[in-house]
């Protein structure tokens, strides 16, 4: 059992690993569209995590929780695995209008998606300070993206703030979904079936003969594409043993600012210039980042915050 200092270093580890990770993918999609489409690399990220996980899996025989599920439970199983896809391959396709950190920014939408979904089919409800939240972080996008109100040429930077919406949104629905599953299969399973039933029912739609053309740079890049997906995700969960979850989810809001600092520093040292280009973000920008960024923490605190007042109201204190 870690002391509460071996706990903190654990859990800071793990979150700043899934941080680094997730602000690094978007740079590798967007250099990914140069030689796949988002439909088949998300096939493919898809595909080499169900392997990886399904043999973990099987090696500590946590299998046979799928045989107590119901009609119904596959049925929402499916569901789930239906708008992870439509995340994956939406989040891919948005950065073809999208530099890497603004579309993580952008991304910051999904706590209200999420929270409108609790509020809709959940009958949970959303406090006054939440509502304000939602706002800042309405307000520093706006903040954020006003260098393109003086731009003539704005519209294909709107299209992909708006498939970044859509792909916030099927993420939200993903959560909720699996949120009603966590009673029946353990996380881990959850999305091990939704990477397997993602590598059958994407295959039609994708073209697996592309990724025999790519160049050893290419093939580093969707081998990068692919595990990320197995570390992030496997670091969260770590993370989450360590830490609240009210603490991962605060820090996982600074993912635009490392996909923000990555991209600069890519561009800094010329890497990729055909394909990754500085946002020129001005101070007023940075600003509005930085309202964002503390209101998607703030959501995460004040969730927090009214959950234990709850459980204090239902199960008072003698």
């Amino acid at each position: 059992m870690p002391t509460v200092k071996q706990a903190f270093l654990y859990g800071l580890f793990f979150s700043s690993i899934t941080v680094l990770f997730w602000g690094m993918l978007p740079i590798a999609l967007k250099l990914s569209g140069d030689f796949s489409d988002p439909i088949t690399l998300t096939w493919l990220r898809f595909s080499v995590a169900a392997i990886l996980l399904g043999l973990w899996q099987w090696q500590r025989g946590k299998l046979s929780e799928f045989t107590s599920l119901s009609k119904k439970d596959w049925l929402r199983l499916f569901a789930a695995g239906t708008f992870l896809i439509i995340n994956y391959t939406s989040f891919a396709w948005s950065l073809n209008f999208l530099l890497p950190g603004s579309a993580q920014l952008s991304f910051q939408v999904a706590p209200l998606f999420l929270a409108l979904g609790g509020l809709f089919f959940l009958k949970e409800s959303i406090n006054w300070q939440q509502w304000l939240c939602f706002v800042g972080i309405g307000l520093g996008m706006l903040v954020f993206f006003h260098p393109i109100f003086a731009q003539g040429s704005q519209g294909s930077i709107w299209i992909g703030f708006a498939i970044i919406q859509l792909s916030a949104a099927a993420w939200s629905m993903y959560a909720l979904l699996q949120k009603s599953l966590f009673k029946r299969l353990a996380p881990t399973n959850i999305l091990l079936a939704i990477y397997v039933y993602a590598l059958v029912v994407m295959l039609p739609f994708s073209s697996p003969s592309e990724l025999f053309e790519m160049s050893p740079n290419e093939i580093w890049i969707a081998a990068f594409c692919c595990l990320n997906t197995v570390v992030a995700y496997g670091a969260f969960a770590q993370a989450m043993r360590y830490w609240q979850t009210v603490q991962v989810s605060a820090s996982i809001a600074l993912t635009p600012v490392m996909a923000f600092i990555l991209t600069e520093l890519c561009v800094a040292f010329g890497w990729w210039a055909n394909s990754i280009s500085s946002s020129h973000a001005d101070i007023l920008s940075l600003f509005g980042m930085l309202i964002v960024v503390a209101s998607a923490i703030n959501v995460q605190l004040i969730s927090a915050r009214v959950q234990r007042k709850a459980a204090l109201l239902a199960n008072p204190q003698p």
